[in-house]
């Protein structure tokens, strides 16, 4: 099924462009909404298991979702991991 996600530090395509391509062999077709704040990320999620390798995978990127109680120290190292990610997005577009 379709699922919708409400995600932080998504700032450009770069950053899209990463998460598309991280999340393509497990999902599919991924999309990132820009338009949104906070952005939101569209693709099918087939179970339970599957949601929560998502937010795994998305956390490990540096895109944890809006949903979570994180501390701030955590959302600091996520938000720096975020950075990473989006300039190697902006490399590989």
């Amino acid at each position: 099924m379709q699922k919708n996600f409400k995600v932080l530090n998504i700032k450009c395509g770069g950053c899209a462009n990463t998460i598309k391509e991280a999340l393509k062999d497990e999902f599919g077709k991924v999309d990132v909404d820009l338009t949104q704040e906070p952005r939101v990320v569209t693709l099918e999620i087939k179970d339970e298991e599957a949601e929560l390798s998502f937010r795994k995978k998305m956390k490990s990127l540096g895109y944890p979702m809006e949903d979570e109680n994180l501390g701030a120290f955590i959302k600091g190292g996520l938000k720096a991991k975020s950075f990473i990610s989006c300039a190697i997005g902006k490399i590989n577009q």
